[in-house]
Protein backbone atom coordinates (compact mmCIF):
# COMPACT_ATOMS: atom_id res chain seq x y z
CA UNK A 1 0.00 0.00 0.00
CA UNK A 2 1.30 3.48 -0.91
CA UNK A 3 2.37 5.47 2.12
CA UNK A 4 0.33 8.63 2.74
CA UNK A 5 2.08 11.95 2.28
CA UNK A 6 2.81 13.89 5.42
CA UNK A 7 0.51 16.88 5.77
CA UNK A 8 2.00 20.31 6.72
CA UNK A 9 5.49 21.46 7.49
CA UNK A 10 8.07 20.34 10.02
CA UNK A 11 10.47 23.27 10.28
CA UNK A 12 13.99 22.90 11.52
CA UNK A 13 15.97 26.03 12.35
CA UNK A 14 17.48 26.02 8.86
CA UNK A 15 14.11 25.45 7.22
CA UNK A 16 12.64 28.30 9.23
CA UNK A 17 15.38 30.69 8.08
CA UNK A 18 14.80 29.61 4.49
CA UNK A 19 11.06 30.09 4.91
CA UNK A 20 11.59 33.58 6.35
CA UNK A 21 13.88 34.46 3.45
CA UNK A 22 11.22 33.36 0.97
CA UNK A 23 8.67 35.54 2.74
CA UNK A 24 11.08 38.45 3.17
CA UNK A 25 9.08 40.86 1.02
CA UNK A 26 5.84 40.35 2.91
CA UNK A 27 7.62 40.48 6.29
CA UNK A 28 9.53 43.61 5.26
CA UNK A 29 6.28 45.35 4.30
CA UNK A 30 4.68 44.29 7.59
CA UNK A 31 7.71 45.50 9.55
CA UNK A 32 7.80 48.90 7.84
CA UNK A 33 4.08 49.43 8.27
CA UNK A 34 4.25 48.38 11.94
CA UNK A 35 7.23 50.65 12.64
CA UNK A 36 5.60 53.66 10.99
CA UNK A 37 2.26 52.99 12.71
CA UNK A 38 3.88 52.61 16.15
CA UNK A 39 5.83 55.86 15.72
CA UNK A 40 2.69 57.71 14.65
CA UNK A 41 0.73 56.28 17.57
CA UNK A 42 3.51 57.13 20.05
CA UNK A 43 3.39 60.73 18.84
CA UNK A 44 -0.27 60.93 19.86
CA UNK A 45 0.45 59.70 23.41
CA UNK A 46 0.71 62.45 26.01
CA UNK A 47 4.27 62.51 27.37
CA UNK A 48 4.57 61.87 31.11
CA UNK A 49 7.31 63.09 33.44
CA UNK A 50 8.42 61.29 36.60
CA UNK A 51 9.61 63.07 39.76
CA UNK A 52 10.57 61.29 42.96
CA UNK A 53 11.41 61.88 46.61
CA UNK A 54 13.63 59.56 48.65
CA UNK A 55 13.27 59.58 52.43
CA UNK A 56 14.04 57.45 55.47
CA UNK A 57 11.62 56.95 58.37
CA UNK A 58 12.56 58.44 61.72
CA UNK A 59 13.08 56.28 64.77
CA UNK A 60 10.04 55.02 66.63
CA UNK A 61 11.61 55.87 70.00
CA UNK A 62 9.49 57.83 72.47
CA UNK A 63 10.39 61.52 72.35
CA UNK A 64 9.33 62.09 75.95
CA UNK A 65 11.32 59.18 77.36
CA UNK A 66 14.41 60.06 75.36
CA UNK A 67 14.35 63.62 76.70
CA UNK A 68 12.99 63.18 80.23
CA UNK A 69 14.52 59.92 81.41
CA UNK A 70 18.11 60.11 82.60
CA UNK A 71 20.45 57.44 81.23
CA UNK A 72 17.79 56.34 78.72
CA UNK A 73 18.87 52.94 77.41
CA UNK A 74 16.22 52.29 74.78
CA UNK A 75 17.19 50.34 71.67
CA UNK A 76 16.37 53.29 69.40
CA UNK A 77 17.30 56.96 69.66
CA UNK A 78 14.83 59.69 68.80
CA UNK A 79 17.50 61.18 66.54
CA UNK A 80 18.17 57.98 64.56
CA UNK A 81 16.73 56.35 61.45
CA UNK A 82 13.84 53.94 61.79
CA UNK A 83 13.78 50.27 60.90
CA UNK A 84 11.59 48.14 58.66
CA UNK A 85 8.58 48.50 60.96
CA UNK A 86 8.77 52.30 60.82
CA UNK A 87 9.25 52.18 57.03
CA UNK A 88 6.08 50.12 56.63
CA UNK A 89 4.20 52.52 58.91
CA UNK A 90 5.44 55.38 56.74
CA UNK A 91 4.06 53.62 53.66
CA UNK A 92 0.67 53.28 55.36
CA UNK A 93 0.63 56.99 56.14
CA UNK A 94 1.51 57.80 52.52
CA UNK A 95 -1.45 55.69 51.35
CA UNK A 96 -3.79 57.34 53.86
CA UNK A 97 -6.97 59.15 52.90
CA UNK A 98 -5.98 62.54 54.46
CA UNK A 99 -2.91 62.85 52.21
CA UNK A 100 -4.81 61.78 49.11
CA UNK A 101 -7.67 64.19 49.83
CA UNK A 102 -5.34 67.17 50.37
CA UNK A 103 -3.40 66.48 47.18
CA UNK A 104 -6.58 66.02 45.15
CA UNK A 105 -8.02 69.29 46.47
CA UNK A 106 -4.86 71.39 46.26
CA UNK A 107 -4.07 70.44 42.65
CA UNK A 108 -7.67 70.02 41.53
CA UNK A 109 -6.84 66.59 40.11
CA UNK A 110 -10.41 65.96 39.02
CA UNK A 111 -10.04 68.70 36.42
CA UNK A 112 -6.34 68.04 35.80
CA UNK A 113 -7.07 64.41 34.87
CA UNK A 114 -10.01 65.48 32.66
CA UNK A 115 -12.55 63.55 34.73
CA UNK A 116 -16.20 64.46 34.34
CA UNK A 117 -17.59 65.14 37.86
CA UNK A 118 -21.07 64.40 36.51
CA UNK A 119 -19.99 61.02 35.13
CA UNK A 120 -21.13 57.65 36.41
CA UNK A 121 -18.17 56.89 38.71
CA UNK A 122 -16.05 60.07 38.96
CA UNK A 123 -14.42 59.25 42.31
CA UNK A 124 -13.55 55.71 41.25
CA UNK A 125 -11.96 57.04 38.09
CA UNK A 126 -10.14 59.74 40.05
CA UNK A 127 -8.70 57.29 42.57
CA UNK A 128 -7.64 54.91 39.80
CA UNK A 129 -5.79 57.74 38.06
CA UNK A 130 -4.27 58.84 41.38
CA UNK A 131 -3.03 55.32 42.17
CA UNK A 132 -1.76 54.90 38.63
CA UNK A 133 0.25 58.13 38.60
CA UNK A 134 1.34 58.32 42.27
CA UNK A 135 3.23 55.37 43.72
CA UNK A 136 5.07 54.59 46.94
CA UNK A 137 7.56 51.79 47.44
CA UNK A 138 10.02 50.46 49.97
CA UNK A 139 13.55 50.35 48.50
CA UNK A 140 16.20 47.73 49.18
CA UNK A 141 17.91 50.20 51.53
CA UNK A 142 14.84 50.52 53.79
CA UNK A 143 14.11 53.98 52.43
CA UNK A 144 10.75 55.00 50.97
CA UNK A 145 10.36 56.40 47.47
CA UNK A 146 7.52 58.68 46.38
CA UNK A 147 7.15 58.56 42.60
CA UNK A 148 4.80 60.89 40.72
CA UNK A 149 4.03 60.75 36.99
CA UNK A 150 2.39 63.75 35.37
CA UNK A 151 2.12 65.49 32.03
CA UNK A 152 3.45 68.66 33.71
CA UNK A 153 7.03 68.19 34.98
CA UNK A 154 6.72 71.06 37.45
CA UNK A 155 3.50 69.63 38.90
CA UNK A 156 4.98 66.15 39.21
CA UNK A 157 7.80 67.52 41.40
CA UNK A 158 5.45 69.75 43.39
CA UNK A 159 3.06 66.89 44.17
CA UNK A 160 5.90 64.60 45.25
CA UNK A 161 7.36 67.24 47.59
CA UNK A 162 3.94 68.15 49.02
CA UNK A 163 3.18 64.49 49.79
CA UNK A 164 6.52 64.29 51.58
CA UNK A 165 5.69 67.40 53.62
CA UNK A 166 2.23 66.11 54.49
CA UNK A 167 3.68 63.00 56.16
CA UNK A 168 4.63 64.96 59.28
CA UNK A 169 1.30 66.82 59.34
CA UNK A 170 -0.79 63.64 59.18
CA UNK A 171 1.51 61.67 61.49
CA UNK A 172 1.53 64.40 64.16
CA UNK A 173 -2.22 64.88 63.85
CA UNK A 174 -2.86 61.17 64.52
CA UNK A 175 -0.43 60.99 67.41
CA UNK A 176 -1.67 64.26 68.95
CA UNK A 177 -5.22 62.93 69.25
CA UNK A 178 -3.97 59.93 71.17
CA UNK A 179 -1.50 61.95 73.23
CA UNK A 180 -4.11 64.57 74.20
CA UNK A 181 -6.50 61.84 75.36
CA UNK A 182 -3.70 60.24 77.40
CA UNK A 183 -2.78 63.65 78.84
CA UNK A 184 -6.36 64.30 79.94
CA UNK A 185 -6.56 60.90 81.66
CA UNK A 186 -3.23 61.08 83.48
CA UNK A 187 -3.66 64.75 84.36
CA UNK A 188 -7.06 64.03 85.88
CA UNK A 189 -5.58 61.18 87.92
CA UNK A 190 -2.70 63.45 88.99
CA UNK A 191 -5.07 66.14 90.25
CA UNK A 192 -7.19 63.54 92.03
CA UNK A 193 -4.11 62.08 93.72
CA UNK A 194 -2.94 65.55 94.80
CA UNK A 195 -6.32 66.25 96.40
CA UNK A 196 -6.25 62.90 98.19
CA UNK A 197 -2.77 63.61 99.54
CA UNK A 198 -3.94 67.04 100.73
CA UNK A 199 -6.80 65.36 102.63
CA UNK A 200 -4.37 62.86 104.19
CA UNK A 201 -2.04 65.69 105.19
CA UNK A 202 -4.90 67.61 106.80
CA UNK A 203 -5.88 64.49 108.74
CA UNK A 204 -2.28 63.98 109.86
CA UNK A 205 -2.03 67.62 110.94
CA UNK A 206 -5.25 67.27 112.96
CA UNK A 207 -3.97 64.12 114.72
CA UNK A 208 -0.65 65.84 115.47
CA UNK A 209 -2.52 68.78 116.92
CA UNK A 210 -4.62 66.53 119.15
CA UNK A 211 -1.52 64.74 120.41
CA UNK A 212 0.18 68.06 121.20
CA UNK A 213 -2.85 69.30 123.10
CA UNK A 214 -3.06 66.07 125.07
CA UNK A 215 0.62 66.22 125.97
CA UNK A 216 0.35 69.85 127.13
CA UNK A 217 -2.58 69.22 129.46
CA UNK A 218 -2.00 69.48 133.20
CA UNK A 219 -0.49 66.50 134.93
CA UNK A 220 2.50 64.31 134.37
CA UNK A 221 3.96 65.08 130.91
CA UNK A 222 5.37 61.58 130.52
CA UNK A 223 2.01 59.96 131.27
CA UNK A 224 0.30 62.42 128.93
CA UNK A 225 2.73 61.45 126.12
CA UNK A 226 2.13 57.75 126.70
CA UNK A 227 -1.61 58.31 126.70
CA UNK A 228 -1.43 60.38 123.49
CA UNK A 229 0.64 57.72 121.74
CA UNK A 230 -1.67 54.96 122.93
CA UNK A 231 -4.72 56.83 121.67
CA UNK A 232 -3.43 58.29 118.39
CA UNK A 233 -0.12 56.53 117.66
CA UNK A 234 -1.41 53.76 115.38
CA UNK A 235 -3.58 56.20 113.42
CA UNK A 236 -0.64 58.60 113.14
CA UNK A 237 1.74 55.95 111.77
CA UNK A 238 -0.92 54.67 109.38
CA UNK A 239 -1.46 58.17 108.04
CA UNK A 240 2.29 58.71 107.64
CA UNK A 241 2.61 55.48 105.59
CA UNK A 242 -0.37 56.40 103.43
CA UNK A 243 1.11 59.83 102.74
CA UNK A 244 4.43 58.29 101.77
CA UNK A 245 2.69 55.97 99.33
CA UNK A 246 0.64 58.82 97.96
CA UNK A 247 3.77 60.96 97.51
CA UNK A 248 5.29 58.17 95.40
CA UNK A 249 2.10 57.95 93.34
CA UNK A 250 1.92 61.72 92.86
CA UNK A 251 5.59 61.81 91.79
CA UNK A 252 5.01 59.03 89.24
CA UNK A 253 1.85 60.71 87.94
CA UNK A 254 3.64 64.04 87.66
CA UNK A 255 6.29 62.39 85.46
CA UNK A 256 3.58 60.72 83.39
CA UNK A 257 1.82 64.06 83.02
CA UNK A 258 5.02 65.75 81.85
CA UNK A 259 5.63 62.89 79.44
CA UNK A 260 2.10 63.04 78.02
CA UNK A 261 2.23 66.84 77.72
CA UNK A 262 5.53 66.65 75.83
CA UNK A 263 4.12 64.02 73.48
CA UNK A 264 1.03 66.17 72.90
CA UNK A 265 3.04 69.35 72.24
CA UNK A 266 5.90 67.96 70.12
CA UNK A 267 5.97 68.33 66.34
CA UNK A 268 9.15 66.48 65.43
CA UNK A 269 9.53 65.20 61.84
CA UNK A 270 8.84 61.53 61.25
CA UNK A 271 11.06 61.23 58.20
CA UNK A 272 14.44 62.31 56.86
CA UNK A 273 14.32 63.53 53.26
CA UNK A 274 17.56 62.65 51.47
CA UNK A 275 16.45 63.62 47.97
CA UNK A 276 13.77 66.17 47.16
CA UNK A 277 11.92 66.09 43.86
CA UNK A 278 12.97 68.45 41.07
CA UNK A 279 11.12 69.05 37.78
CA UNK A 280 12.41 66.37 35.36
CA UNK A 281 13.93 67.51 32.06
CA UNK A 282 13.23 64.31 30.11
CA UNK A 283 9.96 62.48 29.76
CA UNK A 284 9.66 59.02 31.30
CA UNK A 285 6.87 57.85 29.00
CA UNK A 286 6.37 57.02 26.19
CA UNK A 287 9.71 55.61 25.02
CA UNK A 288 9.17 55.93 21.26
CA UNK A 289 12.10 53.77 20.23
CA UNK A 290 11.07 51.00 22.62
CA UNK A 291 7.46 51.15 21.43
CA UNK A 292 8.61 51.00 17.78
CA UNK A 293 10.95 48.05 18.39
CA UNK A 294 8.46 46.03 20.46
CA UNK A 295 5.56 46.76 18.09
CA UNK A 296 7.61 45.90 14.99
CA UNK A 297 8.92 42.63 16.41
CA UNK A 298 5.46 41.66 17.65
CA UNK A 299 3.96 42.40 14.24
CA UNK A 300 6.67 40.42 12.44
CA UNK A 301 6.17 37.44 14.76
CA UNK A 302 2.41 37.57 14.31
CA UNK A 303 2.77 37.87 10.53
CA UNK A 304 5.17 34.91 10.44
CA UNK A 305 2.74 32.75 12.42
CA UNK A 306 -0.13 33.75 10.12
CA UNK A 307 1.93 32.90 7.02
CA UNK A 308 2.87 29.50 8.44
CA UNK A 309 -0.77 28.74 9.30
CA UNK A 310 -1.91 29.78 5.82
CA UNK A 311 0.72 27.67 4.10
CA UNK A 312 -0.14 24.68 6.31
CA UNK A 313 -3.81 25.01 5.37
CA UNK A 314 -2.91 25.22 1.69
CA UNK A 315 -0.71 22.14 1.98
CA UNK A 316 -3.47 20.19 3.68
CA UNK A 317 -5.98 21.18 1.00
CA UNK A 318 -3.55 20.15 -1.74
CA UNK A 319 -3.03 16.71 -0.17
CA UNK A 320 -6.76 16.22 0.22
CA UNK A 321 -7.34 17.07 -3.46
CA UNK A 322 -4.72 14.52 -4.51
CA UNK A 323 -6.48 11.83 -2.47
Amino acid sequence: MEKKKKIGYNFSSVDLLIYIWKKRVILAIVGIVAAVASIVISLTITPMFRASVIMFPASGASVARSLLVQNYSGRQSVYGFGEEEQAEQLLQVLHSEPIRTRIVEKYNLMEHYDIDPEGKYPLTELYEMYNSNINFRLTEYMSVEISVMDSDPVMSAAIANDISDLVDTVYNSMKKKRAITALELVDGQYIKSQKHMAVLQDSLDWISLQMKKQIKTSGDAANNLIAAIAEHGITYLTMVNEIRQEIGLVTALRYRTDEARLEADQNLPYKFVVEKAVPPEKKAYPNKSLIAIVSTLSSLLFALIVLIVIDNIRARLAVLKEE
